[in-house]
């Protein structure tokens, strides 16, 4: 019975949809009637929770088959607008049957891109290719992405709608093309993110490996970080400066007379910021400044005190290239495929989607400049099956760390 009683904690905690009475497993059950209520009840004697959760699935998948079918038949009884069918088939018929990250994309696409972008709504039987072709058109000129994927949604959509009897013939076929725009942004997959960060354990750049998998920093970002910039507290790192290169050109000429790191401003507004950091990122940091305080007492070595997490050994900035020096270093090393910095920060994102994360809060998090810039670089990515939040977290990152070159 104590066996049982564990289970049914179990269950109820991870599941909550089936529950232990009596002698046997249960399942709440709910049955749609034709004027649309709801009658709901139970079903037990389930020998086991499994069996319970699969007969609660397929009363479930029942519920919904005839939710979608008397849906349907009220809708075609009425003259739908374009818009109203698009809401209800995104909410009702595609959302149900794809990935989180796909309906993530896929809102975005229809609630910031496709809705605002219809001067005019129509009925949806007096949809044609140019009515179509002209709301596209206008879709495509908010970014590069967005003609494209605004006409994949709207083909979907229209699929349905035909099938479903709402439009007498589908004329997306015929409407204009819009390029698939090339995916910019590089990820390593499962295995090979796993090894990448075995190895990046045990090389000195760590820490900033991390800031950048971890945080979505910046290269710029990473290296103007200073140890005044984290709370320990309240674990979190505040963004306001970054390290950029400044040339002096000899007048009339493209050589170089003089360069520097210096300090600047953030790249935007929004790229001021203030982020919540992870332990293992924490530690790495506060490692870092027991290793350099160490080096401040080494009579052989001149410090100079700017503050910086990231810093050469006499405390200097480093050199812009170096870090993404060091990355391919470890790739090499390892038969990985090169990865940048801002690989790094494209695969934070990429976890964040995976997560669910909705698309503005990426955005703030990364300090992109609009809503916008975020859906241009990641629409492809979420789209993607590879997902990599399962293993990356703090329990996998390896804790050791070491010098290695």
């Amino acid at each position: 019975m104590k066996q049982k009683e564990t289970q049914q904690e179990t269950m109820s905690k991870e599941k909550r949809v089936v529950f232990f009475e009596g002698k046997s497993w249960y399942h709440r059950t709910k049955e749609l009637q034709d004027d649309l209520t709801t009658k709901y009840g139970k079903k037990g004697g389930f020998e086991t929770p499994e069996e319970a959760e699969k007969s609660y699935w397929e009363y479930e998948k029942r519920y919904q088959k005839k939710q979608r079918n008397l849906q349907i038949a009220k809708m075609q009884k009425t003259d739908v607008m374009l818009g109203d069918y698009l809401e209800y088939w995104f909410e009702n018929i595609f959302s149900p049957r794809i990935e989180t990250t796909t309906r993530m994309v896929g809102a975005y696409t229809l609630y910031n891109l496709i809705l605002p972008s219809m001067e005019a709504d129509i009925k949806l039987k007096y949809i044609s290719v140019e009515y179509l072709d002209a709301l596209l058109e206008r879709v495509a000129k908010i970014c590069p992405s967005a003609g494209n994927k605004g006409r994949e949604l709207l083909s979907i959509a229209m699929k349905d709608a035909a099938g479903d009897k709402f439009i007498s013939y589908n004329p997306m076929p015929e409407t204009k093309p819009y390029p698939r725009a090339k995916p910019k942004v590089r990820v390593l997959g499962k295995e090979k993110l796993k090894v990448f960060l075995e190895a990046a354990s045990k090389n000195p750049w760590y820490l900033e490996i991390l800031l950048g998998l971890f945080c979505g920093l910046r290269k710029g970002e990473i290296l103007g970080l200073k140890f005044q910039d984290f709370d320990f507290e309240k674990q979190t790192v505040r963004i306001s400066r970054q390290l950029v290169g400044n040339l002096k050109l000899k007048e009339k000429e493209f050589t170089v007379t003089e360069y520097a790191v210096i300090e600047r401003n953030p790249k935007t507004e929004n790229s001021y910021r203030i982020l919540r950091v992870p332990k293992v990122v924490m530690r790495e940091v506060k490692r870092r400044q027991q290793l350099i305080e160490l080096r401040k007492t080494d009579p052989g070595i001149e410090y100079k005190n700017f503050d910086y997490v990231c810093c050469q050994e006499n405390g200097e900035p480093r050199s812009l290239t170096a870090m993404n020096q060091a990355l391919t270093k470890i790739c090499n090393r390892n038969g990985l495929p090169n990865i940048t910095v801002h690989g790094l920060r494209h695969m934070f994102a990429t976890i964040l989607i995976e997560l669910g994360v909705p698309l503005f809060k990426i955005s703030g998090l990364l300090g992109h400049s609009s809503v916008h810039t975020t859906y241009e670089y990641y629409c492809e990515i979420m789209d993607e099956q590879d997902k990599i939040i399962a293993f990356v977290n703090n329990t996998f990152v390896p804790q050791q760390t070491g010098t290695e070159g």
